[in-house]
């Protein structure tokens, strides 16, 4: 019947708290790229939007505080399909910063969807860091009552503290319970689902480390990087092609990868590591340009072995080179690194089949 004013509210005044940091706490340096675990729901749109900043994430998990002293930086704030090589490029050189740091560890706030690229791409360019880094995401925004966030960044930074071992690391759920958190090696993982929390797996093999509760649990008995001495070599070089053969792919297709001045090909074969022969004439082509040619499987485990079949060892003579059990999408971050740091095809092959960080397991 009637709308009637009752007061207006007084202007609120917000007190942020500051964390008191406690000296015999370890350090901790998260930097913030984006990403879900960056992110909160716009209840607008019903849309995730990421407006987090690294410290709103420091802040909003207190029982950080009881762990490690973290201090926070933002880097950028994208989410992870929008990553680029360029992206890799500025996190590698924001971290060699920190080589000689007291730091005890690093966490990277990344989008799930490509944190393994980047993962890969820090592991070579980043070989040898002697501070482990570790990449977190989440599954589920923090808002979100299901969000694994918190419990993702406390595995890390229990992990990070404890661990003892340098190397570059993937750290999320182990499945969909809230008590196990898996540290995957950053150079053997893949995302293998869409949604749930316990989307990364390491391949072939179980988690480098499990946090039980307070407990680390090493499973990896080698050490993440093959390189002893820190050697950062922070280029890349993007023309190189990712190709998942199937039956009926287009040989013109790959033909205009050459034509595109491309300098490198994976190919994500099938089984052991074959592509149909209606390809082989672009791909004699594509070596005698010099193009380096890598055959991984699009298979989920195992390794490409060119030698079973007469098949293979075509594509071997055509000079493609196997490598061994690499995951395409590591293979591909690989070979733009091999390629940003060597111009001489023989030295790029060369690289590409030694074991710099864990990539190629026996």
């Amino acid at each position: 019947k009637k709308i009637e004013k009752i007061q207006s509210p007084e202007k609120k005044i917000e007190i942020k708290e500051s964390l008191e940091k406690n000296p015999d706490l370890p350090k901790i340096l998260l930097l913030s790229t984006g990403g879900t675990i960056a992110s909160k729901v716009d209840y607008r749109t019903g849309a995730v939007t990421p407006v987090l900043t690294a410290e709103e994430l420091n802040s909003s998990v207190p029982e950080l505080a009881k762990i490690a002293n973290v201090d926070a930086i933002v880097l950028f704030s994208e989410y992870s399909e929008n990553i680029m090589p360029q992206h890799w490029l500025k996190i590698a050189e924001k971290l060699k910063n920190y080589s000689t740091s007291d730091y005890s560890g690093i966490i990277i706030a990344h989008g799930t969807d490509t944190m393994h690229y980047t993962s890969s791409f820090l592991s070579f360019a980043l070989a040898g860091f002697p501070i482990p880094i570790a990449l977190v995401g989440s599954q589920r925004s923090s808002d979100r009552a299901s969000s694994d966030a918190a419990l993702n960044l406390i595995g890390a930074i229990k992990f990070l503290v404890a661990c003892k071992t340098n190397g570059v690391y993937i750290v999320m759920h182990q499945d969909e319970n809230d008590e196990t958190i898996a540290c995957h090696l950053g150079t053997r993982v893949r995302k293998n689902h869409t949604s749930k929390r316990g989307a990364f797996q390491t391949i072939g093999d179980n988690p480098a480390f499990i946090v039980l509760n307070d407990q680390v649990i090493r499973n990896s008995k080698d050490d993440f990087f093959k390189i002893k001495e820190f050697q950062p070599k922070i280029n890349l070089n993007t023309k190189v092609a990712l190709i998942k053969y199937h039956p009926g792919y287009e040989p013109d297709l790959l033909e205009k990868i050459i034509e595109m001045d491309y300098n490198g090909i994976i190919f994500e074969g099938t089984g052991l590591g074959h592509i149909g022969k209606t390809m082989y004439e672009n791909v004699k082509r594509a070596h005698e340009k010099g193009i380096f040619l890598g055959m991984t499987s699009q298979c989920i485990d195992g390794r490409v072995s060119m030698t079973v079949y007469e098949s293979g060892r075509d594509l071997l003579n055509l000079g493609i080179i196997p490598l061994e059990n690499m995951i395409p999408e590591v293979a591909l971050v690989k070979a733009m690194w091999a390629l940003g740091n060597s111009k001489v095809l023989e030295d790029v092959k060369q690289i590409m089949l030694q074991n710099i960080a864990s990539e190629i397991s026996y």
